[in-house]
């Protein structure tokens, strides 16, 4: 209810602030007119196309990041020389900006889907392969032993013995790669002019249409919100068996 509250009172004030002349309706039009120019987007195919395309290459970019960044976590941190050997190439390339990558999409793929893919793995990929090293690097050395001691086979020791261990930092960096993803597939869409819905708010922004601008972030706003939720929904049934996860549900 509190919550419920406060997103009441926030849309009251994007109300009343322009309406009340502290802001020209020009730059911050009314709450009311972005919800009528969002009814009027909602009406038009490309809106849908522009948001189909949006989540087409969130989901593709995500899927790809996760599932590199599990692969290499898994055999970088389960192998002590391969991660001596690769930890300065990590800790070089993980700081870099997606977007400074952003001149070298356009030249390799143009203003295409491909280009802001490229952002959206690149900037993914290393919220899951940190998090996938901490976990490896988590596994109790007892546990490692014994099954080496009883001659556990590779894929059984990471079945076994890493998997488990490793699952919730897996989650972590898959709830984190979910928000980053969809954050640069909207600046690759706004910047690199890719279809999607960072496209339509620069498209709309160019134009003078404020109102459906803001109608357009609103949209994504709420995209943001149903992936955390579902995030979470998923990061709950797989880790129901973990003390913390059964601590949350019973409390």
């Amino acid at each position: 209810m509190l919550g419920l509250a406060g997103l009441a009172g926030l849309v009251a004030l994007v109300e009343a602030v322009p309406r009340a002349g502290l802001v020209k309706e020009r730059f911050l039009p009314p709450f009311s007119d972005m919800v009528s120019a969002l009814a009027d987007e909602a009406g038009t195919g490309a809106f849908w196309r522009a948001l189909l395309e949006t989540l087409r290459g969130w989901a593709i970019g995500l899927a790809v990041a996760t599932a590199a960044g599990v692969v290499l976590g898994v055999v970088i941190g389960g192998l002590p020389p391969v991660r001596a050997a690769t930890a300065s190439t990590i800790e070089f390339l993980r700081p870099i900006p997606s977007v400074a990558l952003i001149p070298l999409a356009v030249l390799l793929y143009g203003t295409t889907m491909r280009a802001t893919l490229l952002l959206v793995v690149y900037a993914s990929f290393w919220q899951v392969l940190v998090q996938v090293l901490y976990g490896v690097r988590d596994v109790d050395p007892v546990a490692r032993e014994t099954a080496r001691s009883y001659r556990f086979r590779t894929l059984t020791q990471v079945r076994t013995v890493l998997w488990p261990t490793a699952l919730p930092y897996v989650m972590t960096g898959f709830r984190l790669a979910a928000a980053v993803a969809l954050i640069l597939e909207i600046t690759g869409e706004l910047v690199i002019g890719s279809p999607g819905l960072g496209k339509q708010i620069a498209v709309a922004q160019s134009s003078g249409a404020v109102a459906s601008m803001y109608a357009l972030v609103i949209v994504v706003g709420l995209i943001g919100v149903v992936v955390n939720v579902i995030v979470r929904a998923v990061e709950r049934r797989v880790l129901r068996w973990h003390p913390s996860v059964r601590r949350e549900v019973f409390s």
